[in-house]
């Protein structure tokens, strides 16, 4: 199984959606609550180069950027395979 991250704030909607469907899917992911920390959130956007918004998503270490992509990449059916990658 994929190495799956995930940065996310406890009141974002589409960070629980994110996790939401990682988690229907029975993904084993490390998720970092970046609550209010923004040392934390310096530290996401060193990894996505540039982007500041919650929630990012990362597969094996490459970044897959928020909910929409996360769920974009499900709906063409390339979720699963990055997954079993």
């Amino acid at each position: 199984m994929a190495k799956v991250e995930i940065y996310y704030w406890t009141t974002c909607p589409y960070c629980n959606r994110a996790r939401g469907l990682l988690e229907s899917k029975g993904v084993d992911y490390t998720g970092y609550d970046i609550t209010g920390d923004e040392a934390a959130r310096a530290k996401m956007v060193e990894r996505t180069g540039g982007p500041r918004s919650v929630p990012q998503i990362f597969i094996n270490d490459k970044h897959i950027g928020g909910c929409d992509d996360l769920h974009a990449l499900d709906a063409k059916g390339e979720l699963d395979k990055l997954l079993a990658a």
